[in-house]
C-alpha cells in the first residue's frame, strides 16, 4: 500500500518528483485521517519505539500461539514485523515501473487529482486509473470546466456563471462594495463560494448576506482549518477548510433546490416517507461514469440528501452513517424517461472532457426535462465504502460487487497503456 504525503511540499514550491511517498504495512493503513497515517509512519520508523513494538507484537505472538497450537485449525499468523518504507515521488514512480505495476489512484485533490501524478506516471510509461494527465488538469479547475462545456447548451447541458476573485484582493477589498458587485455582476441575492481548485464541499459556503461574506473573508485571513456549524445566516454543518487556504475563490449564484427527506417514524415502522416538494424542479445528483475513452458509460444516478444547509458536508460524502444517497431517484422525483436522459447528458459531458477510467460527476438535474447544470467533475473520487460509486455499480443489471467494478478500472487502465 502507497500513501503520498504533500501536507507540507504543498506550501512550499518544491519539485514535485521530490514528495514524500510511504509504502506502508496494513496496519499503519487503520487510521481515520492522512496525517494520522503520516504520524504513525514516523512513529513506526524511530528505532527506539519500532524495536519497543517489535518485542511487544513478538511477545504477544508467542503468548497467542501458546494457546492456540493444540487447535488443528491454527496454522501460526502471518503478520510480518514490516516498517513503512519512504521514497521520494520520483523513486516510488520508477519503483512502479520495474514492478510491472498498475498504480491505482486514490489521492484525491492536490497533485494525485490535477495531472501533476498522471504526468510523471506517463512519462515513465507505467499504467494508471482514471483520466490522463490533461482531463485530470482541466476538471480540477472549475472554471476550466465550465469553459471547456459551455458550448454544450443547446444539448441540454448547462454551466453555471461564475466570478473569480484572488484571495489577497479579497482581503483588501470593501466587503459591503464587493457584496454589491457580485450581486450585480451574477443576478442573484445569494451566493455560492467555493475555492477554484478543490472539490467535495471544501471550503464551500452559502452567502445569504453582507455580513456571511465578512465571516467568509476572515476565515480565508485567519487560515482558520474550519467554519463551525451555523456561523453563517442559513443553518448549515461543519465546513472543512482548505489546507493551505486557496489562491483563487470562485463566486456563482446559488442555486435552490427543495430538501428531499426521508421521514422513518408512522404508524408503521417499517414504512419509509420520501418528502419533496419539488416546487424548484431541479434535484441535487451525483453519478460515476465508467469506461474508455470516448465511449464512457453512465451508472444510475443518485439523489443526494442534504441534513442542514443546502450544501453537503464532507461527512455526507464520505462517512457512514451520515448522509444519504438514493440510488435510483425515487419515479415521485424523477420518471424514467427523465433518468435515461439525465444519463446521456452525463455521458456526454464525460466523452467531452475526454475522460476515461472512472470519475464522478456532481449536478443539478432539472426533474422534467432532464436538463443537466454541472457542479464540478471529480477525476478521483473519494474511495471509502460510503461514496456512491460503490452503491450505484451495485445498481447495475446485473450488479457489479465492489471486487469486480475495481477489477475493471484496473483492466481499463492496464488496456490504456497496450
Amino acid at each position: 500500500m502507497s500513501y503520498t504525503d504533500v501536507s507540507d511540499s504543498a506550501k512550499q514550491e518544491v519539485d514535485e518528483k521530490f514528495k514524500t511517498v510511504w509504502t506502508l504495512p496494513y496496519s499503519l493503513l487503520l487510521r481515520h485521517t492522512t496525517e494520522e497515517v503520516l504520524d504513525a509512519c514516523l512513529e513506526a520508523i524511530e528505532p527506539n519505539r519500532a524495536a519497543l513494538t517489535s518485542c511487544l507484537r513478538n511477545q504477544v505472538m508467542d503468548d497467542l500461539t501458546r494457546g492456540l497450537r493444540n487447535h488443528s485449525w491454527f496454522n501460526g499468523f502471518d503478520i510480518s514485523d514490516e516498517l513503512p518504507k519512504k521514497f521520494s515521488l520520483e523513486q516510488w514512480v520508477k519503483l512502479a515501473k520495474e514492478s510491472q505495476a498498475t498504480v491505482f489512484i486514490a489521492v484525491h485533490g492536490g497533485i494525485g487529482e490535477d495531472g501533476t501524478l498522471q504526468s510523471l506516471l506517463e512519462a515513465e510509461g507505467v499504467p494508471y486509473t482514471g483520466p490522463g494527465a490533461m482531463a485530470s488538469k482541466t476538471c480540477m479547475d472549475k472554471v476550466a470546466t465550465s469553459l471547456a462545456l459551455q458550448h454544450l447548451t443547446d444539448f441540454g447541458v448547462l454551466t453555471i456563471n461564475k466570478d473569480v476573485k484572488k484571495k489577497e484582493d479579497l482581503l483588501k477589498m470593501s466587503i459591503s462594495d464587493l457584496w454589491l458587485d457580485l450581486k450585480s455582476k451574477l443576478h442573484c441575492d445569494t451566493l455560492c463560494v467555493k475555492p477554484a481548485r478543490d472539490g467535495c464541499s471544501t471550503g464551500v459556503a452559502r452567502l445569504c448576506s453582507e455580513g456571511d461574506l465578512a465571516f467568509y473573508v476572515n476565515v480565508l485571513k485567519d487560515c482558520l482549518p474550519r467554519i463551525p456549524p451555523n456561523s453563517l445566516s442559513k443553518a448549515h454543518g461543519m465546513i472543512e477548510m482548505p489546507n493551505p487556504p486557496p489562491e483563487l475563490l470562485i463566486f456563482e449564484p446559488f442555486v435552490e433546490t427543495d430538501d428531499i427527506v426521508v421521514a422513518s417514524k408512522s404508524r408503521n415502522e417499517n414504512a419509509h416517507n420520501l418528502l419533496w416538494k419539488g416546487d424548484s424542479r431541479w434535484v441535487e445528483v451525483t453519478v460515476g461514469v465508467v469506461g474508455k475513452r470516448g465511449s464512457m458509460r453512465s451508472l444510475t444516478p443518485s439523489v443526494t440528501v442534504k441534513e442542514s444547509g443546502g450544501i453537503l458536508s464532507l461527512e455526507e460524502k464520505f462517512q457512514g452513517g451520515t448522509g444519504i444517497n438514493l440510488t435510483p431517484p425515487p419515479p415521485s422525483i424523477m420518471s424514467s424517461a427523465t433518468l435515461e436522459r439525465c444519463k446521456k447528458r452525463i455521458e456526454l459531458i464525460a466523452n467531452t472532457l475526454q475522460l476515461e477510467g472512472f470519475s464522478r460527476i456532481d449536478a443539478f438535474v432539472h426533474a422534467d426535462t432532464g436538463e443537466v447544470l454541472i457542479i464540478e467533475v471529480n477525476t478521483v473520487p473519494g474511495m471509502t465504502p460510503s461514496t456512491v460509486l460503490i452503491h450505484q455499480a451495485l445498481s447495475e443489471q446485473p450488479p457489479l460487487y465492489p471486487q469486480q467494478f475495481f477489477r475493471t478500472l484496473l483492466d481499463l487502465a492496464s488496456e490504456r497503456s497496450m
